[in-house]
């Protein structure tokens, strides 16, 4: 019989710790990535609502056909607002072939450049305030957001990012083996197990 301070059983052989199946190891994510991950949700949302307001102010203007210039301009607008949601997405596709949104300065000065365009040329009419008020908000708040961007690339806040994205990835990857060998280990036992008998 085993005491509280003697590691082996009965037959005098070491008894293991058993890790039980059930007990999973999890890592925890990193503080600094999350508020990484929400900011850029915050980003890709307000390009949306710039991308809505583009669309909406293009059909308005192609609908009156007083101002086709300002429906051509909104619709690049509207083509480039969707290129800063494809960016936020950091899909591996996009920042292979336009290598300068892997840097959050250029994803800023991008985002930068869509608030201008968004809020060039607004149609002050009585009819459209709506709509003003709409291209003010979409675009104060994706140029708040480039801001941050260019300040925190020159900072080099995304190299720091990029760095922590690569440890969590490492910690996932040594958490799965972890998990892999306990599974094979448990087999292990229970073959050994079934040989003694």
């Amino acid at each position: 019989m085993a005491r509280n301070g003697d590691p082996q059983g009965d037959g005098g052989e070491p008894v293991l710790p058993r890790a039980s199946s059930s007990t999973r190891l999890r890592s925890r994510s990193d503080p600094f990535l999350v508020v990484c991950r929400c900011f850029s949700v915050i980003t890709s949302l307000t390009a949306i609502l710039c991308i809505a307001v583009n669309v909406l102010s293009a059909f308005r203007s192609f609908k009156n056909g007083a101002d086709v210039f300002d429906g051509i301009f909104r619709c690049y607008a509207f083509v480039i607002a969707f290129f800063v949601v494809l960016a936020e997405t950091e899909w591996g596709f996009i920042i292979k072939f336009w290598k300068v949104l892997e840097y959050w300065a250029g994803r800023g000065m991008l985002q930068i450049f869509v608030a201008v365009m968004t809020r060039a040329f607004p149609d002050y009419t009585v009819k459209q305030q709506d709509l003003v008020l709409l291209q003010n908000i979409a675009s104060y708040m994706l140029l708040a957001c480039g801001v941050v961007y260019v300040f925190s690339g020159i900072l080099c806040i995304g190299f720091l990012k990029r760095s922590r994205q690569q440890k969590e990835i490492t910690r996932e990857q040594a958490v799965q083996d972890l998990e892999e060998l306990e599974r094979r280990r448990e087999e292990l036992e229970q073959l050994l197990l079934a040989e003694r008998v």
